[in-house]
């Protein structure tokens, strides 16, 4: 895709999913929990059900709109959690190596080896369902990418000139991280966090589906996709819609993360050009 149409896009993608779900009051017909009516139930998509209804006779519309706050919120705060772990730890072993980079390291190769849904869903089981167990689960699984990029920039900052003057003038070790080396490093964190968030956006609707997540009646992409999928055939525009949201959302990041790539990377760009 040509330099600045993905950057574009995605984030038109994603202002799109971020206005949604900040004005989702606003924008939904009904209440998506309460405004319940059985003899409404499963109507087709029409002007009066832009979406149809579900099976309780709830507007899908109404649903979709404010499941994008769960969605971003989920990919936003699990993201920035993610960012902060892999960071602090990335940062402080490239810095100071020994044992201390001997010990992150290893944790970071035990992290890689498990499918990080598999380990959310482990630390599901332990905590229950809900909104704050699932950002505790996402927070502490996607880590690892972020430390191995943050621990490699470290190690090539800090034999730079500008690093050893800081230390010639007095900085400490926590100065000259947070001062030197991280907005250094700003360029490559943006971006996997970026794409991170898609990844916790699809990681909150698996395991919503699986019924771990946002538990129903609460309006959840995933959730929503669980309740359709035995009406796949006779009420198709139950899955269609949470679908649909999920595919664009996920797809607005990625082309989001990708457009930043290009623009903070001028090799990236010259590459492809």
């Amino acid at each position: 895709m040509k330099l600045g149409a993905s950057l574009i896009i995605g984030g038109a993608l994603f202002a799109l999913a971020i206005f949604v779900g900040l004005f989702a009051p606003w924008l939904a017909h009904t209440d998506p929990v309460m405004d319940a009516n059985l003899l409404n139930a499963e109507e087709p998509p029409s002007w009066i059900w832009w979406f149809g209804t579900d099976a309780q006779g709830r507007d899908i519309y109404s649903r979709v709109v404010h499941g994008a706050r769960i969605s971003l919120t989920v990919g936003i705060v699990s993201q920035f959690v993610n960012s902060v772990i892999g960071v602090t730890l990335g940062v402080t072993a490239g810095y100071w190596g020994g044992w201390w980079d001997d010990v992150v390291n290893g944790l970071t190769n035990l992290m890689l080896a498990i499918p990080s849904l598999i380990f959310a869903l482990a630390i599901m089981a332990v905590l229950g369902p809900g909104l704050t167990s699932l950002l505790i689960a996402l927070g502490l699984t996607n880590w690892s990418f972020t430390c191995r990029i943050a621990r490699a920039s470290t190690l090539s900052l800090k034999s730079q000139g500008y690093v050893q003057a800081a230390r010639v003038l007095g900085y400490g070790d926590l100065r000259i991280m947070i001062t030197q080396l991280l907005p250094n490093m700003l360029g490559p964190i943006i971006v996997i966090g970026t794409l991170g968030m898609g990844g916790a956006v699809l990681a909150e609707a698996s395991l919503s589906f699986l019924g771990l997540g946002i538990r129903p009646p609460y309006p959840s992409w995933g959730s929503m996709l669980s309740e359709a999928r035995d009406q796949i055939t006779t009420a198709p525009w139950l899955s269609i819609f949470p679908g649909l949201a999920i595919f664009l959302t996920v797809l607005g990041l990625n082309l989001l993360g990708d457009g930043l790539r290009d623009l903070l990377d001028p090799q990236s760009r010259s590459r492809r050009t």
